[in-house]
């Protein structure tokens, strides 16, 4: 380790799942600030950039693996003009992937800030296949709620809303820190114009990615106000039905309540089979003829 400081070669150390013992031996071999080797052994902290004398210590983030639980990668970066050192404890599918690049090409790395947009531009490009998904998801999940709305629906948008609000969290900060970067205010070691223009891509994606955490929120929200308009509007054919039912049997239950008093003016002038069908059931089926025409008529019928 002292033996490629000292030999001022530029040179890139990738650290999976940090342990105490290997922070302890960067602050000695590197000579780190105590509170950069403080911060880069706390996990979860908002996008930032502090500068010391010779390093900056940066912390960003990008999308991991489908298997983790947040969908997030926390990626700690001690950069200076000679190294960078890279620290994450979720799979960085972003970071494997410029390594695996860099190696094919068996070169030594000449440019320094190169890498680290490298490294910072993948991180920030693995947002968008996975707000691709989601994208293409909000499509099928409308198409479900108009066909039949239901409860795994609404856990799924709540999910997905809960994932675009945790990127959020670490997006628009992120967006910030770049921006500052860009206009002059932060900046790397060593960096030049040439290399400014290539951050000012990243802050270019973070804009859009940014923008369509924003677009799809609301596109879950318009699709939840559906399905609740929707089971609405079931609810409101349930009620609709059981009012009618209840209806159709309100004169029909006084009918059979009235002539069930046992009068005995009926009881000795009614009997026999002709009263039966007359009063006990054509008279019934009269009232339930015009009540079934009256709701036709009006329109109550038709749904």
């Amino acid at each position: 380790m002292r033996e490629l400081i000292a030999a001022e070669n530029f040179f890139w150390l990738d650290i999976h799942d940090p342990q105490a013992s290997d922070l302890e031996i960067l602050g000695e071999e590197f000579s780190f600030h105590p509170l950069s080797l403080e911060d880069s052994w706390r996990f979860d902290q908002r996008p930032k950039i502090d500068e010391y004398d010779t390093y900056v210590f940066l912390v960003v983030f990008g999308a991991s693996s489908d298997s983790d639980s947040d969908g997030l990668v926390e990626v700690h970066c001690f950069y200076s003009e000679h190294y960078l050192v890279t620290l994450h404890r979720d799979s960085a599918p972003s970071i494997a992937a410029v390594r695996e690049r860099y190696a094919k090409r068996g070169e030594p790395v000449t440019d320094g800030a190169r890498l680290m947009h490298a490294v910072v531009d993948g991180l920030v490009d693995s947002f968008f296949p996975r707000l691709e998904a989601i994208d293409d998801r909000i499509d099928e999940l409308e198409d479900q709620i108009f066909l039949d709305a239901g409860d795994p629906e609404l856990q799924e948008i709540f999910a997905m809303k809960r994932e675009l609000v945790t990127m959020r969290k670490v997006i628009t900060p992120q967006r910030d820190l770049f921006s500052s970067i860009v206009i002059g205010i932060g900046a790397f070691p060593g960096m030049t114009d040439d290399d400014q223009r290539y951050f000012r891509d990243v802050y270019d994606h973070l804009i859009r990615i940014g923008d369509l955490v924003d677009t799809y929120r609301d596109l879950l929200t318009g699709a939840m106000d559906v399905y609740l308009s929707t089971v609405s509007n079931r609810l409101n054919g349930v009620m609709k039905q059981l009012a009618i039912i209840a209806t159709v049997f309100m004169p029909l239950t006084f009918l059979t309540g009235f002539f069930g008093q046992n009068l005995g003016w009926m009881v000795a002038h009614s009997g026999g089979l002709g009263h039966f069908l007359v009063f006990g059931i054509g008279l019934e089926l009269m009232t339930l003829t015009i009540v079934l025409g009256y709701f036709y008529r009006r329109g109550w019928l038709g749904r």
